[in-house]
């Protein structure tokens, strides 16, 4: 913790202070340009790896970047996806799987999560992902193959689907190289994954 709150000090005593108009700015404007899903490995850093400043990239972090299918019943993600189209109206939204990624390691290599319940249902969103793989325990395809069922399942939510009927949105799959520090953009196949 103490690192955090060290942090913290350096934010305000070195950062802020160089982007304070920047702050100012945002504390009553909130108009991102692109949802950026990623997962929730430490590794990966949205605004670092793109570069971008506070304010441009709204981030939603799951556990093996899975976006779960749309359904009635209201979950964050949902709720999410649909405040960054339909209320902010982003222009862009990035899938953003990665190397060496421990979600879909263990559903590529077999892993018994018997000992983390949620993780496993939580990982069943993955199953299209996993159909879409021909070699079992490829973790490289599987995280491709990820990024491109995810991307299938963002078309499904109603506020993504008439975005990209209107041409106001387009989808893109990422794939990132902790170790090269590369960004693979993946190609997306058919009108439901491009505007």
């Amino acid at each position: 913790m103490q690192d955090l709150t060290e942090g913290v000090a350096r934010f305000q005593r070195n950062v802020f202070p160089a982007k304070a108009d920047l702050f100012a700015h945002l504390a009553t404007h909130h108009t991102p340009h692109t949802l950026f899903i990623s997962c929730s490995d430490a590794r990966v850093v949205p605004e670092l790896i793109t570069g971008t400043e506070p304010g441009d990239l709204f981030v939603i972090r799951t556990a093996g970047n899975l976006v779960p299918a749309y359904a009635p019943e209201a979950d964050g993600v949902a709720a999410s996806i649909e405040y960054a189209v339909a209320a902010l109206g982003v222009r862009d939204i990035v899938v953003c799987g990665h190397s060496a990624c421990g979600a879909m390691t263990a559903l590529a290599e077999g892993h018994d999560l018997s000992g983390a319940p949620a993780v496993a249902t939580w990982l069943r969103h993955a199953d299209a992902s996993r159909a879409r793989t021909a070699a079992p325990g490829d973790v490289t395809a599987l995280v491709r193959g990820n990024v491109l069922a995810q991307l299938a399942n963002l078309a499904t939510h109603p506020s993504v689907a008439r975005a990209l009927a209107e041409r106001k949105v387009a989808l893109h799959g990422w794939v990132f190289d902790i170790a090269t520090g590369r960004v693979e953009e993946l190609p997306t196949a058919g009108p439901a994954l491009a505007a």
